[in-house]
């Protein structure tokens, strides 16, 4: 086995590069994966622009799947040379965010065992998985096999996209008979549109102006489908609810604009469950927020991780209930990593999410 592999290293605020690094030592209870499939995220973008802070130097990318390639000597019940996932929050199981059932927000080392988004370490504070390899730590909590029959681009969206956006339907308690709006049909846009219907929605109306996002949407349980970029969505909205407006509706862009959308087409006592992720302070409009008096509830997710959420999003795709495959627009190389991260950031030709191989 070689001592180095290739990575994705964060240099400077729009600069990520292809570098060579030393391959990850393993402890006792990590495990080392061969990475051979990996994807890049919208959070990757904001790293590489600068508008969220990590280290220099530190490799980015926190969707993984490949092959086990060597086991700690605490790591039982996995074999070498085993396909396997981890969810873009690995937590160490044990923690006190861990142990009430908050994996995302693991503290684990800390006095309290509570630390914000501490769960998210994959290309954030420890290295991530846009590599030849990558160590998941914790791995008796995070390594999830994959099934013989599902291939790796099936399972790519299992460890943040699936598991975010279906989120935003599971925080929203989206209930049998519900209304459910959800803006923004990027990714994890167009996995919430599918949680909500898995949920029990009967009326989803999925909101974007790329009309190839809005047939997906349609195809994954979209009712009705709404184009930003020709009406005013919360009219149209309100219209198609025939002024009711929506039990749920779900942010999933991380804008002013489309969390106060969001906001305005809620029922009294509705929910806003929101997954985007902000780059400034947020405004509550006093008249949406009905000043502080229409028992609305607004609930924020990350990503739920670890290796029970891992099987139970692969077990969704094997029953046939979820198909993502048509997101992956775009297939690279890891050498060609560099023009990945241009076309993605820059969302050129109809780019959803990119698959990268060795």
């Amino acid at each position: 086995m070689a001592q180095t592999m290739k990575a994705a290293v964060f240099v400077e605020p729009g600069k990520i590069r292809l570098q060579e690094k030393k391959v990850p030592e393993v402890g006792p209870n990590d495990a080392l994966l061969r990475v051979t499939t990996t994807t890049i995220c919208g959070t990757d973008v904001h790293i590489l622009k600068g508008e969220y802070p990590v280290e220099r130097g530190l490799t980015i990318g926190h969707e993984p799947v490949g092959v086990i390639e060597r086991l700690g000597s605490g790591v039982k019940g996995y074999r070498e040379g085993q396909r396997a996932i981890a969810g873009a929050i690995t937590p160490s199981g044990w923690s006190n965010a861990c142990l009430c059932g908050k994996c995302s927000q693991d503290g684990a080392g800390t006095k309290h065992g509570w630390r914000p988004m501490g769960g998210w370490r994959f290309g954030n504070t420890i290295d991530g998985c846009q590599a030849e390899y990558v160590l998941v730590p914790d791995a008796l909590a995070n390594l999830a096999p994959v099934p013989d029959d599902l291939t790796d681009e099936q399972v790519l969206m299992c460890p943040d996209i699936m598991s975010t956006g279906f989120s935003g339907a599971e925080s929203g308690e989206v209930r049998i008979g519900d209304t459910v709006a959800v803006f923004a049909q990027g990714p994890i846009g167009l996995c919430a549109t599918a949680g909500a219907k898995l949920m029990g929605a009967t009326t989803i109306i999925a909101v974007d102006r790329v009309p190839e996002r809005l047939a997906i949407a349609q195809k994954l349980g979209a009712t009705h489908v709404v184009d930003f970029s020709k009406v005013n969505p919360v009219e149209e909205i309100m219209r198609i609810t025939d002024g009711r407006g929506c039990d749920v509706s779900v942010e999933a862009l991380g804008t002013q604009v489309t969390f106060e959308s969001a906001l305005r087409v809620l029922r009294p006592g509705g929910t806003l469950s929101s997954l985007g992720v902000y780059s400034t302070d947020l405004k509550i409009p006093y008249d949406a927020f009905a000043a502080g008096l229409g028992d609305h509830k607004i609930v924020t997710t990350l990503c739920p991780g670890g290796k029970e959420r891992m099987r139970r999003l692969m077990e969704v795709i094997s029953s046939g209930r979820a198909d993502l495959r048509a997101m992956v627009t775009h297939r690279f190389k890891l050498d060609q990593i560099e023009e990945a991260y241009d076309l993605f950031s820059h969302q050129r030709d109809g780019v959803m999410k990119v698959a990268i191989t060795p």
